[in-house]
């Protein structure tokens, strides 16, 4: 191992003054100097910087030191740079120089830097050192370290530890100083001085994070034995040194297995659908289901509100790409389909991707497809949500309904998606494919070449792309192998499109069948960024890669499904060279064509080097071990075969010809390619054509290792394989790719670590995390100067350019984004911060998928009897070489550990978690011209053996197998202490487990230990002998990795498989002494994985001992077997078992709950055994389990020897079992507690307990204990003796000043009398708030952002944060105040009042959107609930399935202590010994409750009948009670409101859970259950937070917020203290209560029925119960009065939610005094109203008919009226014939009497679906009245003019006369001033009839008088009036001009009509004329008399 050495001196003659900073790179690897601070022309750097090197230094490699200005808030100036060649350093190895530095222009400055470079070659002297583990030390030797980055050093080695031999340049004093001996694993990273450490603010740490990591440097001191930490991946997945690589843990492919789904969409309404007097239907489309809503008849904006649920079960892939299609069709019934309105489309996983997987109550905007020009064609209002299994969705509550109405604001639209999309054409272009399979038998073929004597390519291809949910295919190509289309599919379609994906696929065309040959997804977001600087969705040309099922031809392709794309393609199946483009159309250009069709036209050829120039590569191959083969495959010899692409092929490659026409592709045609082939000299064409051929080992009878598995004996014979191949060269490409993988790779390594430290505890994950954003921002920097190499290679598309744009700005922005938040990153932000950078790591991973493939991947395939048996693919870039370290792929030149598995469906579930095969295999791909170095990364020690052949060109022949001279001789030593959390593989919920440990070829296994899921095996197993082949030194870096497997053991049959983990060990070599700091190792968790799923942890510790000269005698001692009993098994040595101490476990036994039967008989007589590390504790015997399920004693205790280190506690177990007759035990169920830190009872602290002893603390009160406002909570200190001032409470001064208003007669419109309020009142004021409180929060949570930013900004500019907000930012500290308010609230409401207009104060009770549980805890706050499984657990993802194997449930508690405790606690006044630690706890005696059960709502539920809807009614079931309410089932509701309490007498414990369950109502057959939810009444019952009955905000004795429970407030306060043991409470003078030290204050007088005043104490008692848990030591959260929202299940759809309850429980104790009635909560019944409305007159009407015999245009106008939703109950008025001018005079009264809700604003309508319906289903429908004006025909259909639609609730003002009404009274109805018809009763004026012309542009088409008027029922019955002009109260009839064509009745009135209509300006212009001629005539008649007068004077 060697490292390179530079000590940085100085710089000197330096200008200015200030702080400097240097830069020391090599190899890429930067570092950086401390700053030096403020010097002038000197700086004294004295640093030693180290890297430690793995390949020997070239004499031509670079060292560069640059010096820089540092600056705090600008970029560092560069000063200069010095470079230097290291030939001579590589000669001499060792250097002083001083010497001048260069500027950018490369002259010479004055300044000058001295440095003195080591180079230490490989002799011993130096330790192993970890990637970037190198020390420096600091001139102040003061020993303060921070030790932070893990430095970027690619991939260079890990050490694992120091040699005893070398000494650390003095720097072993410094750490002893420091004063920890201990200096684990440390990735010691530059140390800055310690003045730099506290002006960090940051405790100066000694030693860093990672004590307990594997790598241990232990430098000084004795070893702490109980380190240790979780090295589940890390110890594997670290990569220690640079020839291997890392394994991959999970194994399963996770993409093909088919999962449930559900999509539930509801379609509210629709509006501005365009078109005249529509029937609108929408029509819901998923993939190929259809589902249509209700037809709303003539109406351009219905209400349907219905909802639609669809369930699949498919593979996500397939599910993501279904396209979600909503269209509105018109007028379709049964016979015709209707015509189609619009649509809009969406892919699934655009939904998915949403945040909680939904969009909720959201606009879509319709298109036309067939008319792209049209525009928007309307609006749907949906929610549509995708629910996967265990996703529960969280209904947003929204604002009210009128912010929804803003449709632009509310579109159904992804962020960031343009409201205005635009059409644009998708041009796919298909040139060519390559590589074909034949799709055909060889026997047609051949019967085929018999009859026409031709040879045929056996495939006949076309390309099918798939779109957006539209298809379009090219021609088919007959018989090609490699067939040519040149032809574009264009599809039309909105940009951005809301469809991910593009699928393209080679089909075969049959007769029968068309078949997949291969498929290839194109993600839009990969090719495209819709950033500022970003551009339009862009590939190619290039080549793509298709992958599916291997490539023989059979009939029936059992893996059919790989070549559809789904799952991981197994074989290389084609290449298809594609390009796309898109454009953006203007659809205003008249040329345009306006369909969507897809379209299919052919292109011009494209030239051979536009997709890059063609080169030759190699790939070489090497195995180097192959074991762990399945014995399933028999003993037929095995070959592995490697192929990349069509190459190396043997079975089932391509045909010749097209091989060799590859190989020399470079345009030219074949006949010349002969020639050329045949001229070449001939050794060239020899070693060639020799080259291509070795892609397979040979063959080899496989050994057995043990019962499972195979291994081939290939010792030190290792057979290679290596393959010629051409392929465009895109190397660039990848490189790009491969280094943003690299920096992701170290990314994801470094946030593992940080979340270890954070998840085991440890000391600053800060530093740690610090560490990582510098590496990453290191890299990213590093990533933009080396990607902006060659940008002008041949075949680079618009793709690659752009592409390299963003994606160099997107790196060099989070490099910048990694500095900033680094300089962030404080004790308490880094959970907040580590979430940030895992976003990093997502946009790095999606970055680096390139999206234009250029090279395939590579498989490896074992074979045996010619049959392809497992494999593995390994992405080429991964194995690519290049010259540069960042660029190389991470496995090329690397050994790496392959694990093979079965092909496609095979690989599911068990079959795919054993292991086929594990290979050693060291794998090299490149260019042919850079061969030269593919062997330079195997392990040294091997001689290369060359094929036979002899020939001149030899010595370039690559091997065909390296045999190793070399071999080590090691034993291993596998200390297996324990597992737990084990994976349940047996019926009785157990295991019978054991471990199998492999290494290399040996294997090993442990005893079994029978029944248990946490086996401490503490065995230590021994591999004596174990050869490896190669350099000692480099096996001491790079040991091969150890498998364990875990077995469960059958007693018939083979053993089961559990899951498997991989460990590398500890290596000693003979020359080291075994002994701290790395022997003997420590134990460390090494997670186990089963497929993906994790199924346990193991925690063992492997060590690796080379053998010498001596022999065994060498090595540490091995003690013999301790133990008697246990035979021949060595126990796990001391050193390496943790220490033990003793501890007490007290267990609290409570009782068994809901115990099933055991193989069919019941459980009568368990108990309880609990064991931890061996020992243990039984509970008594239940004697009648049906009797009393309850322990009949509470409290035992046992006490047990654990290790000191809590992360190493075994798990508890606790097992049931039952006892029958004849001492039989049978076990019942069992739990394993896998971490018992929650149990351990730490003493109270005796200053906090009764903190503020020093005087009594006035508690601050609200005005509303329901809203309270936080900014006035003061936090006391445990000392202070403060007097908090108080707000006295103003709401009694309200109240009074309500009352005088009333009384003066001046009554606020809005006041609601106190007599309407009802419990609804209260509860809908309860969801306004909550709304407000989520609103507010999300508010606070936007201004804590900007917060965020403003410190940002301000550290950057090295301000305090608090300057910058004294600064005048008054904002930001109300937003403190608002977030202080959030914290405190959870969930409680906001205050109303602020916010709106002056409404009464309505109480409020607190409405949660979640189950209690969940907001406290579960209510386990003393009796927790342990579940009790039995049965194999389910395979299925992430077990889901484990309810099923619950069999019961144990109630009880932990508590473990260490002994001995302190006397304190035990001295204490009442302290009961019986009880232990668990006082103060109430009796399990049976107990008799009266539960009431109130139901007020659910809400989408899943639909049960076929139609769509559902018929919900409630059973609760409690024990053996049950009551269905199945008569007053709800019609036809998915979102019932029931309104309804049950009362149920309960016996705790037998019946405490309670099961409220909602099903649906059939009329035939049996009654569907929907969905249940359970509640545990018991945990509730007894919990400290007294859930019994809610504790309301105010006490009342009468009216809706009377107090329901049967104690007083101030009994439950008096009954809290005594059983607290807290002094009080004493009621003082001036409402005024004193509790414990705290005082309360609150009103003192209450009203009566009567309004009689009378003092009370209830208000002051319920004001300390409302703050309950400010009183110290027993003070907690007491429940509010309240309303839970319980998802509702059901076992058959097992995770996803089928709708949602809203409801609450009451528990009263029967011993106590009974309570109240219940609440009445039945649904508001909607009130009866009766609108009335007259139509006056009508103008300005529309003339639609023509006369006959005068070409008269006239209309016979008719006005039609209906409410929304009553469209039956239409109203028409009489007809006013031949109206000639537009106007119109009715006086016609229409009457619509309909049902109201005022709380909701809704109509109800009751009325039967279809004739079929049983019975009435009942709709809510906002109230609005539409109407229409229409002109009346004889014999055809009546001609539709004009609507309007008034919203009753909020309509425009009718104007005062015809001419001030205008269609802006629509258009702008947002901005005019709105009325209520409810409020207004009556309203009269003119409102303009609107229609869409075909323009779709709105057109007045005429204008009513109406007058409205609304009354009541009651109302309605004393004043009746008839409908039209009927009796009573008769309107008179209207005086319509008598316009009929009697000629001679009227004939002044006709010419009138006719003449003067027609005529009028003409006649006017006429008499204008005569009169003007008069004029002039009189003028010249005259003027001549006048003039003579003028003349003569006269």
């Amino acid at each position: 191992m060697m490292a390179l050495m530079v000590h940085l001196k100085t710089v000197a003659h330096l200008r200015g003054r200030g702080d400097r900073i240097a830069k020391v790179t090599f190899r890429g690897l930067p570092f950086y100097s401390r700053i030096a601070e403020n010097c002038e022309e000197v700086a004294n750097f004295n640093e030693t910087f180290r890297w430690p090197i793995a390949s020997r230094l070239d004499g031509n490699e670079m060292l560069e030191i640059q010096v820089y200005n540092y600056s705090k808030v600008f970029s560092n100036r560069l000063v200069g740079t010095f470079c230097m060649v290291l030939q001579k350093v590589a000669e001499e190895g060792h250097l002083e120089l001083t010497d001048t530095l260069i500027d950018d222009n490369n002259t010479s400055i004055k300044t000058s830097v001295t440095i003195e470079i080591r180079y230490q070659p490989m002799d011993g002297t130096v330790g192993m050192w970890s990637d970037g583990e190198f020390l420096d030390v600091p001139d102040d030797r003061d020993g303060m370290f921070a030790f932070e980055t893990d430095s970027l050093l690619s991939g260079q080695s890990h050490g694992s530890g120091t040699s005893p031999g070398r000494s650390l340049q003095g720097s072993i004093p410094t750490f002893r100083k420091a004063g920890k001996g201990v200096f684990s694993a440390m990735k010691l990273g530059k140390i800055k001085s310690s003045k730099d450490d506290h002006k960090k603010g940051d405790e100066p740490a000694v030693l860093d994070m990672e004590d307990l990591d594997r790598k241990a440097m232990r430098l000084a001191g004795t070893l702490d034995p109980d380190t240790i930490s979780l090295a589940s991946v890390t110890a594997v997945t670290t990569n220690v040194s640079n020839k291997r690589s890392k394994p991959d843990i999970k194994m399963e492919p996770s993409s093909g297995r088919p999962v449930d789904y559900q999509i539930s969409i509801t379609v509210i309404e629709a509006r501005q659908l365009i078109g005249l007097n529509m029937d609108p239907v929408v029509c819901v489309e998923i993939g190929d289901d259809k589902k249509y809503t209700s037809m709303k008849e003539s109406t351009n904006c219905p209400y349907y509100n219905e909802y639609f649920v669809f369930d699949f079960h498919v593979p996500p892939d397939v599910m993501f790409d279904k396209i979600i299609k909503l269209s509105v069709i018109h007028s379709k019934n049964l016979l015709r389909s209707g015509t189609l309105v619009g649509t809009f489309k969406m892919d699934v996983g655009t939904v998915y991707s949403q945040p909680e997987h939904q969009f909720y109550h959201k606009w879509a905007i319709l298109s036309d497809p067939d008319d792209i020009t049209a525009g928007c064609k309307g609006y749907i209002k949906c929610d549509i949500a995708v629910v996967g299994k265990g996703d529960n969705i969280k209904t947003p509550h929204k604002a009210n309904e009128t912010d929804e109405d803003d449709i632009e604001g509310n579109l159904l639209l992804p962020e960031g998606i343009p409201a205005e999309r635009q059409w644009a054409r998708f041009y796919v272009k298909i040139y060519r494919a390559e590589g074909l399979p034949k799709m055909n038998t060889s026997i047609m073929a051949n019967v085929k070449k018999a009859f026409i004597g031709e040879n045929r390519d056996l495939v006949d291809p076309y390309v099918q792309v798939q779109f957006a949910g539209q298809k379009g295919k090219t021609s088919v190509q007959k018989s090609s192998y490699e067939p040519i289309w040149n032809e574009q599919v264009i599809f039309t379609e909105l940009f951005p499109p809301l469809c991910k994906r593009l699928k393209v696929q080679i089909r075969d065309s049959d007769k029968v069948n068309d078949v997949a040959i291969g498929t290839h997804f194109i993600d839009l977001r990969k090719i495209s960024n819709d950033g500022d600087k970003g551009f339009l969705p862009t590939l190619g040309p290039a080549w793509v890669n298709m992958y599916g099922s291997t490539r023989q031809y059979t009939l029936m392709d059992e893996h059919q499904d790989l070549n559809e794309g789904l799952g991981e393609g197994v074989s290389f199946r084609a290449r298809l060279l594609v390009s796309i483009a898109v454009e953006i159309l203007d659809t205003t250009s008249p040329e345009i064509i306006s369909s969507t069709e897809v379209q299919v036209e052919s292109v011009s050829n494209i030239s051979e080097s536009a997709t890059g120039k063609i080169d030759e590569f190699f790939l070489f191959g090497s195995f180097l071990e192959a074991t762990m083969i399945d014995r399933k495959i028999g003993d037929k010899p095995i070959s592995f075969e490697i192929t990349i692409g069509n190459y190396g092929n043997q079975i089932d490659g391509v045909s010749k010809p097209s091989l060799s026409k590859k190989k020399k592709k470079d345009g030219e045609s074949e006949e010349e390619e002969s020639e050329l082939i045949q001229n070449s000299s001939e050794d060239e064409a020899d070693e060639d054509s020799d080259l291509v051929s070795v892609s397979s080992t040979p063959l080899m009878k496989p050994v057995i290792t043990d019962r499972n598995y195979f291994h081939l004996p290939y010792f030190e014979k290792k057979p290679c394989v290596y393959i010629k191949s051409w392929w465009q060269d895109q190397r660039r490409r990848l490189y790009n790719s491969n280094m943003m993988d690299k920096i992701a790779d170290k990314l994801e390594e470094g946030l593992n670590d940080v979340q270890e430290i954070i998840k085991t505890e440890k000391a600053f994950p800060e530093r740690r995390l610090r560490g990582v954003l510098e590496e990453l921002s290191i890299g990213c920097s590093r990533f933009v100067t080396l990607a902006n190499k060659d940008v002008n290679q041949a075949g680079r598309t618009k793709l690659d350019r752009e592409r390299l744009k963003s994606c160099m700005r997107e790196m060099d922005s989070m490099g910048q984004q990694a500095k900033q938040i680094r300089t962030q990153v404080k004790k308490n932000t880094v959970k907040d911060k580590l979430k940030l950078v895992q976003n990093f790591l997502q946009r790095l991973r999606f970055l680096a998928d390139e999206p234009q493939h250029s090279i395939p991947d590579v498989f490896i395939w074992m074979m045996s009897n010619n049959k392809r048996i497992a494999y593995a693919r390994v992405p080429s870039k991964d194995i690519l070489y290049s010259i540069v370290d960042e660029e190389t792929g991470k496995d090329c030149g690397k050994v790496k550990a392959v694990f093979l598995k079965l092909p496609g469906k095979k690989g599911f579930g068990h079959a795919g978690w054993t292991v086929q095969a594990k290979l050693e295999l060291y794998l090299w791909l490149g260019l042919n011209k850079q061969r030269k170095d593919f062997l330079t990364g195997l392990p040294n020690g091997f001689e290369e053996l060359k094929a036979t052949k002899t020939g001149p060109g030899l010595q370039s022949v690559p091997p065909v197998s390296l045999v190793y001279n070399m071999k080590q001789v090691f034993q291993l030593r596998a200390h297996m202490y324990q597992a737990r959390s084990l994976f349940a593989a047996d019926s009785s919920g157990l295991s019978d487990p054991f471990a199998r440990v492999f290494f290399s070829t040996h294997s090993q296994v442990t005893e079994v230990l029978s029944e248990t899921l946490c086996p401490t095996w503490d065995q230590l197993l021994v591999f004596d002998d174990v050869e490896l082949f190669g350099e000692a030194s480099e096996l001491r870096d790079d040991p091969p990795i150890i498998v364990v497997e875990i077995y469960d053991q059958d007693t018939v049959g083979k053993a089961e498989f559990i899951g498997r983990t991989f460990a590398k060990p500890t290596i000693k070599m003979c020359d080291e002494h075994y002994g701290p700091p790395r022997f003997p190792p420590q134990l460390e968790y090494y997670q186990i994985y089963r497929g993906n799923c994790t199924a346990g942890e193991l925690l063992a510790a492997f060590e690796l001992l080379q053998i010498g000269q001596g022999g065994r005698a060498d090595l540490p001692p091995l003690e013999g077997p301790t133990d008697s009993e246990r035979g021949p098994i060595l126990p796990v040595p001391l050193g390496i078992r943790p220490v033990l101490s003793r501890y007490r476990i007290e267990v609290l036994f409570w009782g068994l709950r809901d115990l099933k039967r055991i193989n069919l008989a019941q459980v009568d007589r368990p108990r309880v055994d609990i064991e931890c590390a061996g020992r243990g504790v039984q509970s008594a015997l239940i004697q009648n389990y049906k009797k009393n399920p309850n322990f009949s004693t509470l409290v035992k205790w046992f006490e047990v020897d654990l290790p000191e280190n809590e992360l190493l506690h075994p798990p508890l177990n606790i097992r049931v079992v039952d006892c029958r007759a004849f001492g039989r035990y049978i076990l019942v169920g069992s739990h394993a507690v896998s971490s018992l830190r929650r149990f351990i009872y730490s003493t109270p602290d005796k200053n906090s307990n009764n903190w503020a002893t020093a005087g009594d603390i006035v508690v601050n009160m609200d005005s509303d204990p329901g809203v309270r406002k936080m900014d006035t909570v003061v936090k006391l200190d445990a000392m202070s003796d403060a007097v908090v001032k108080v707000d006295m409470t103003e709401e009694e001064n309200d109240k009074k000043k309500k009352k005088k208003k009333k009384k003066g007669g001046v009554e606020e419109e809005d006041e609601t009398d106190e007599r309407v309020l009802d419990w609804w009142s209260k509860y809908f004021a309860s969801i306004e708030t909550l709304k407000e409180t989520l609103r507010a929060q999300e508010a606070a949570q936007a201004e804590a952002e900007e917060r965020e930013d403003l410190e940002i900004a301000a550290e950057a500019a090295d301000i305090k944060p608090d300057d910058l907000l004294l600064k005048g930012s008054k904002m930001k500290e109300k937003t403190k105040e608002k977030k202080s308010s959030k914290d405190k609230k959870k969930g409680l409401a906001a205050d109303g009042s602020e916010r709106r207009p002056v409404k009464t104060k309505v109480d409020e009770l607190v409405v949660y959107n979640k189950e209690l549980e969940t907001e406290y805890g579960n209510f386990e706050d003393w009796l927790h609930t342990f579940n009790l499984y039995r049965g194999k657990a389910g395979d299925d993802d992430e077990h889901a399935l484990d309810d099923d194997r619950i069999v019961g449930r144990f109630k009880g508690s932990l508590c473990m202590y260490k002994l001995p405790l302190s006397e304190e606690i035990t001295r204490e006044a009442g302290f009961d010994p019986n009880m232990g630690m668990f006082q103060s706890i109430p009796h399990n005696d049976p107990i008799n409750v009266l539960v009431r059960v109130y139901v007020v709502r659910a809400t989408e539920l899943h639909p049960a009948d076929i139609n769509g809807k559902a018929d919900p009614y409630i059973v609760i079931k409690l024990g053996k009670s049950e009551v269905k309410d199945k008569e007053n089932y709800i019609s036809k509701q998915l979102n019932p409101v029931f309104g309804k309490s049950f009362d149920i007498e309960a016996t705790f414990p037998m019946e405490s859970m309670l099961t409220v369950s909602v099903y649906d109502w059939d009329l035939v057959g049996t009654d569907d259950l929907i969905g249940e939810t359970k509640i545990d009444l018991e945990n509730r019952f007894y919990s400290k937070f007294r859930v019994t009955c809610g504790i309301s905000s105010n006490y009342s004795l009468h009216g809706y917020n009377v107090w329901r429970d049967p104690m007083k407030p101030s009994q439950i306060l008096a009954k809290l203290c005594k059983e607290g043991k807290i002094d009080g409470p004493h009621y003082g003078p001036g409402g005024k209560v004193k509790v414990a030290n705290r005082i309360f204050t609150g009103p003192t007088e209450i009203e009566d029925e009567n309004g009689l005043k009378k003092q009370t104490e209830e208000h002051l008692a319920l004001a300390v119960l409302n703050h309950w848990e400010e009183i110290p030591r027993v003070g907690c959260k007491l429940v509010p009065e309240h309303v839970e929202t319980r998802p509702l299940l059901n076992p058959d759809k097992p995770g996803i939610e089928q709708g949602r309850i809203e409801m609450w429980v009451d528990m009263f104790p029967m011993d106590m005094p009974a309570p109240g009635p219940a609440i009445d909560i039945s649904p508001r019944k909607p009130k009866r109203y009766e609108l009335r409305v007259i139509i006056w007159n009508t103008d300005e009407v529309i003339l639609e008919d023509d006369d006959y015999f005068t070409g008269e245009k006239s209309s016979d106008i008719f006005v039609r009226g209906w409410l929304k939703g009553q469209q039956e109950d239409k109203q028409d008025t009489d007809v006013h014939y031949h109206s000639l001018t537009g106007e119109g005079n009715f006086n016609w009264r229409f009457v619509f009497p309909f049902d109201y809700l005022m709380a909701e604003e809704k109509i109800v309508i009751s009325k039967k679906e279809s004739m079929f319906s049983w019975d009435e289903t009942e709709y809510k429908i906002p109230p609005r009245l539409t109407l229409q004006v229409w002109d009346a025909d004889h014999f055809s259909a009546d001609d539709f003019l004009g609507a309007i639609e008034l919203d009753l609730n909020r309509f425009p003002r009718g104007a005062k006369t015809a001419k001030q009404c205008s269609i802006d009274m629509i258009r702008n109805e947002q901005e005019l001033p709105t009325i209520s018809i409810f409020k207004q009763k009556r309203v009269k004026g003119w409102w303009p009839f609107v229609a869409r012309d075909e323009n779709d542009e709105m057109e007045l088409t005429g204008k009513v008088e109406a007058e409205l008027h609304l009354l009541t029922a009651e109302e309605a019955e004393k004043s009746p009036v008839g409908l039209g002009r009927n009796e009573p109260d008769p309107l008179e009839k209207p005086n319509r001009p008598d316009t009929s064509l009697m000629w001679f009745l009227g004939p002044l009135k006709s010419i009138r009509y006719f003449i003067w209509h027609n005529y009028r300006w003409l006649i006017l212009k006429a008499l204008g004329l005569i009169l003007l001629l008069l004029m002039l005539g009189l003028f010249l008649y005259s003027i001549p008399g006048y003039l003579v007068k003028k003349m003569l004077g006269a």
